[in-house]
């Protein structure tokens, strides 16, 4: 798990939170790899679980 914590800042667009929809502002997570936004770990981290089983399936699956 490697991520960005921004404090303070808001992106240069507006922009929302990859998991849960939310407009970010005063702060938020960047994934390291991917640079997808995230309004905090507890985002962050619930899509990286969420991730790595969807990859287990596909991978079962192909």
């Amino acid at each position: 798990m490697r991520f960005i914590l921004v404090n303070g800042r808001t992106p240069f667009r507006k922009t929302s939170c990859l998991w849960c929809c939310e407009e970010i502002e005063g702060g938020y997570l960047r994934d390291a790899r991917t640079l997808l936004r995230y309004c905090g770990y507890e985002c962050y981290a619930i899509h990286q679980e969420a991730a790595s089983l969807i990859e287990a399936r596909t991978r079962a699956a192909s």
